[in-house]
Formats: structure tokens, sequence, C-alpha cells
């Protein structure tokens, strides 16, 4: 696989470098609660919307702050690993 190959394969925000940005692949619904699920859609989540990771704390405990479309929010860890994104190119 060449690098712009594994550029465009959709990872799990969580995973996602610091201050890079994506577009949504695809959220693993079913694996939120129902609330978590309705905050997401209220704040414009779903395929194909713009992302970016901010902030992870150290460790990789605790939230991640992220860009959505152009809200700055904090997630919880295992709500950000169920967002899968493709990287935007460089």
């Amino acid at each position: 696989m060449n690098a712009t190959a594994a550029l465009s394969v959709p990872r799990p925000l969580a995973e996602m470098p610091r201050r890079k940005s994506g577009r949504v692949a695809a959220v693993d619904w079913d694996r939120l609660a129902v609330p978590e699920a309705r905050r997401l859609r209220e704040l414009g989540l779903d395929e194909g919307v713009q992302v970016e990771l901010l902030h992870q704390s150290a460790f990789g405990r605790g939230p991640i702050a992220c860009r959505i479309g152009r809200m700055t929010v904090a997630l919880r860890r295992h709500v950000a690993r169920v967002i899968h994104v493709t990287p935007d190119a460089a």
C-alpha cells in the first residue's frame, strides 16, 4: 500500500494525529448509548462532516477536544473511537 492509499483509510477519531483534519466516513451508532448518539446528531455529526482532533489528554485518558464543522467540542474517548475519519490529503 502506498502512502497516499494509507492516508485515505478511515481511522477512529481518537487515533488521528493532532491538528490533522478529515471527513467522517462512518459512525458506529450501535456502540453508543442513546443519549450519546442523540447529542452527536444534535451537534451535526454525520458522514461527510469535517472534523479535526485538537487536543488529547496525557497518556490516552480522559476526553479529547475536537472541531466538528466550526464548533469545538469535548468528547469522551470511547465516543471518539466509534467515529471513523478519512484523513484529508496533506
